[in-house]
């Protein structure tokens, strides 16, 4: 399982400082690996393809805990398939954020008294270049202080010339196609940041609101609606009833009275309004509310916008100026003073849309937006998961999936911004539309002029997979790496990006799709389980945690709390948790190798071995395969806790403690034991390459004196197993756990030696008695030996004297003051256990409690009679 393939750069077994100090280690490393090219993926290479695109993170952010734990994980995996030898691809790169970045700026701005109008369309996008120049992109440096193996050389942006290039090819395909078109619907529109925002970015959240109901018309040609919304009725034109409504057939076809306005507006019947909610009848207002603009569809009604894109009202005198927060309240006042409200409640809790960027409430606006027909597009997407083309994991997502994309409407792609991908349509004189390809010259002459919106950011970043790797050229790149092996991605971005992805990718690539498996993961919360927030107090900032612990300590936790699909809970405990552990690898490590851990030479044969030996190799090959299975499974937590209790419980606290007396005693058994050291440590090791980096980098290179982990082979399972070895040990390890408690709980220090007599007759402990004794610090038992205690234990009898270490007759009564209580604690919990009127009336949860104690209650009486008998009487 070593691996012969890297030049020695340094002579193995080399000194290694006495204490680990990541800061020291981890950036000097890392540069390291870039300059030798260790990430770097050639389209030539005859490897098989590994390839994962990072979901690119704004051009505006920075590293925040949710990133460092969806790097680890793709690292992690991108490392591992590098080892297994194949030519790897970790796509890095950022998303130009329109919104966002045009936000970032246009408060930069602000602080020079200035408006981006002020500047001009093209003076300010060439300050938004300026700004991502200057300040843009610092989540960069900060992948590399975390280890991210990405491949530097091929980074790409959202907005560069090549991805420009995609942009504009996939969108006259599909405009060509009839796939895009432009008209005027409902949007969701930011009253903000000024522009229309799709399904996805709104945010749903409770509200207190009103719910007003208010009576239109008079007398018998009445009707009462109820809104939460009441500047909104200024653009009514009609109020609806059901078909079968008997309540209001009568008025069906006739006009009745809009109050405040002088208009009087129609009553039209349509099966969409619910009789049985609220009076039955509801207001109509086509150009603020999607569900009435379908309704104005089918009866031919006007659109009357009665706010302008900042939702100030724009109609009616009264009201005219006026926020649409202000309207409410005034045009509530004056249909009070009209005597028009019938009813009023509040507060009234109801859901309501915010920009899920600035907070602001969506405004419902009729607008002219230019639009994907989703529907082909959406099918292909669901049919490449459900013929098993793409496979989610875990697959209990599917069906949040396909609720998804079989229920998708037409996506809005247009945006009201300056900052982004200009939609590549120019508009004549003449009524003329033109849409231009990348290879094409736009026309030109008196009265042409370009579409003024930009796309959709999740345009562009829907074809990451393909357009990072050149297309629409036929590139090499393309050619090797796409589809993309595997994508690592957050649960919450399931709708917002694959989905995306998945419909650009099939529709681009002639139906193959972007990916072969879409991982997805949860999200990072506090250690309690609440969501991460600045506003909660309760945010991380991952690099304070690697500066206090390193980088390998933050990976370490993230990854082992990550179960697919599940959210994981992270606290600072638990990092200077994995910083022990990366100390325990890094001091037992250095034992190891003072005390001759090798990698020279062939391993012994197997009847050299020791049943140690043979043990550890066992226990060695079905970590790698447990490992390889996990990982195979997205299991990240799995394969850390087998690597992690591998590593601590069987190499250190067993292996490395059983092989002291052989290490101290010398000869062939102290070599042929170093030898076995030296491949358990090189194989476990690279085994944990993968999640620690740097710390298993500096330990492997100064056991083997090769160049580097990261380039060096995976371990395979030799298929080598000894279930004997494996017996004998385990019965070892019993001997030694049930003295050891025993010892404890007679009050003795753990160095403290006591005189033992060992009978290990009949027995495959006979060999390993002077590792038992001086594990267990047992002194021969001498002249004048009194056997005080004698514990029968795994077919061996351990006896002890303990006089000259404990009082035993204080012992005793000790010890059967304890036995009584606990003696005590059990009679009272089978009597309420047999007492049926009592299980009859108790809550569920008290019987457990009660059956807890018992249970308990019978341990504890097993452990403290066996103390008793272990002790001498009188």
């Amino acid at each position: 399982m070593t691996d012969n393939t890297q030049q020695q750069t340094s002579s193995p077994n080399s000194e290694l400082p006495t204490q680990y100090a990541p800061a020291e280690v981890e950036g000097k490393l890392y540069e390291r690996w870039v300059e030798r090219g260790y990430f770097e993926a050639d389209a030539k290479s005859e490897k098989p393809p590994f390839t994962v695109v990072i979901p690119p993170p704004n051009v505006t952010g920075s590293l925040h805990l949710g990133h460092a734990f969806e790097h680890t994980l793709i690292d992690a995996l991108t490392r591992r398939k590098r080892m297994q030898g194949f030519e790897t691809l970790w796509q890095p790169g950022m998303d130009h954020a329109g919104i966002a970045t045009q936000n970032v700026v246009e408060r930069e701005l602000a602080k020079e008294g200035k408006s981006r109008h002020d500047l001009g369309r093209e003076a300010f996008v060439e300050r938004v270049w300026q700004w991502k120049a200057e300040s843009g992109g610092q989540i960069s440096g900060q992948m590399k202080r975390l280890g991210d193996g990405v491949d530097w050389s091929r980074e790409r942006f959202t907005m560069d010339e090549g991805l420009s290039q995609a942009v504009q090819t996939i969108f006259k395909k599909l405009y060509e196609d009839e796939l895009i078109y432009r008209a005027e619907r409902i949007i969701n529109w930011c009253p903000r940041c000024l522009t229309a925002i799709s399904d996805i970015e709104v945010e749903y959240q409770d509200d207190d609101g009103e719910l007003v109901s208010i009576r239109y018309g008079e007398g018998e040609a009445s009707i009462v609606v109820a809104t939460t919304r009441a500047e909104t009725m200024l653009g009514d034109t009609a109020v609806a009833v059901h078909p079968e409504d008997e309540r209001y057939r009568h008025l069906v076809g006739t006009e009745i009275e809009l109050p405040l306005t002088g208009r009087r507006i129609p009553v039209v019947a349509d099966a969409h309004v619910d009789p049985e909610f609220g009076t039955g009848a509801v207001k109509v207002t086509p150009a603020h509310d999607p569900n009435d603009f379908e309704i104005g569809q089918r009866h031919g009604l006007p659109n009357l916008a009665v706010m302008d894109e900042h939702a100030i009202i724009t109609v009616h005198g009264p009201f005219q100026g006026l926020d649409r927060l202000e309207a409410r309240s005034a045009i509530v006042a004056a249909l009070r003073a009209e005597g028009r409200i019938v009813a009023e409640k509040r507060p009234y809790t109801h859901s309501v849309g915010h920009c899920s960027r600035c907070k602001t409430t969506i405004e419902p606006r009729l607008s002219m937006q230019w639009w994907v027909k989703v529907g082909p597009l959406a099918q292909a997407a669901g049919d490449a998961v459900r013929d098993g083309r793409v496979k989610i994991h875990p697959q209990e997502m599917e069906k949040r999936y396909f609720d998804w994309v079989d229920n998708l409407h037409d996506w809005c792609i247009s945006r009201q911004l300056w900052w982004g991908h200009r939609i590549p349509v120019w508009y004549g004189p003449n009524g003329e539309v033109v849409c231009v390809g990348p290879d094409e010259q736009p026309p030109t002459g008196e009265g042409w002029h370009q579409d003024t919106d930009v796309l959709d950011t999740w345009f562009s970043s829907g074809l990451w997979p393909f357009s990072t790797l050149g297309w629409p050229e036929q590139t090499e790149s393309l050619a090797k790496f796409y589809p993309n092996s595997v994508l690592v991605t957050g649960y919450d971005i399931l709708f917002f990006w694959v989905a995306r992805m998945m419909m650009f990718g099939l529709y681009a690539m002639d139906g193959t799709p972007p990916f072969h498996t879409i991982a997805l993961h949860g999200m990072v919360r506090d250690q309690f389980g609440k969501k991460m927030s600045k506003s909660f107090g309760n945010a991380v900032n991952p690099l304070d945690w690697m500066d206090s612990y390193g980088s390998d300590a933050v990976r370490f936790t993230l990854a082992r709390g990550a179960n697919p699909g599940v959210d994981v809970p992270i606290g600072e405990d638990w990092v200077q948790a994995s910083r022990n552990f990366a100390n325990k690898i890094w001091n037992a490590t250095r034992f190891a190798l003072m005390n001759g851990a090798t990698v020279e030479g062939e391993l012994p044969p197997t009847e050299e071995l020791s049943a140690t030996d043979r043990w550890i190799l066992s226990r060695l090959n079905t970590t790698v395969a447990e490992v390889d299975a996990f990982y195979e499974d997205f299991q990240f937590s799995k394969l850390s806790d087998s690597l992690y209790h591998f590593a601590w419980d069987e190499v250190f606290d067993w292996y490395v403690e059983l092989s002291k007396t052989v290490f101290f005693a010398g000869g062939e058994g102290a070599r042929i034991s170093g030898r076995v050291l030296g491949e358990v440590l090189d194989v476990m090791l690279r085994l944990l390459h993968p999640v620690v980096p740097f710390v298993t980098e500096t330990l492997w290179t100064t056991l083997t004196g090769r160049e580097s982990v990261v380039i060096a082979d995976w371990p395979k399972d030799s298929g080598f197993r000894d279930a004997a070895a494996e017996a004998e040990i385990a019965n070892l390890q019993q001997v030694v756990t049930e003295v050891r408690r025993f010892r404890a709980d007679q009050g003795l220090q753990p160095g403290q030696k006591v005189p033992a007599r060992l009978d290990l007759s009949g027995t495959a402990l006979a060999a390993h008695e002077g590792a038992i004794r001086q594990l267990l610090r047992l002194q021969p038992e001498g002249e004048g030996f009194s056997a005080t205690a004698s514990l029968p234990v795994g077919g061996a009898t351990v006896a002890l004297d303990l006089s000259g270490t404990i009082d035993v007759p204080a012992e005793r009564k000790r010890l059967a003051k304890d036995l009584g209580a606990a003696e005590k604690e059990k009679q009272q919990a089978e009597g309420k256990l047999g007492n049926e009127a009592f299980l009859a009336k108790a809550p569920d949860q008290v019987v457990e409690k009660i059956r807890a104690r018992l249970a308990k209650a019978e341990t504890d009486i097993l452990r403290l009679q066996s103390q008793l008998d272990a002790l001498p009487q009188g």
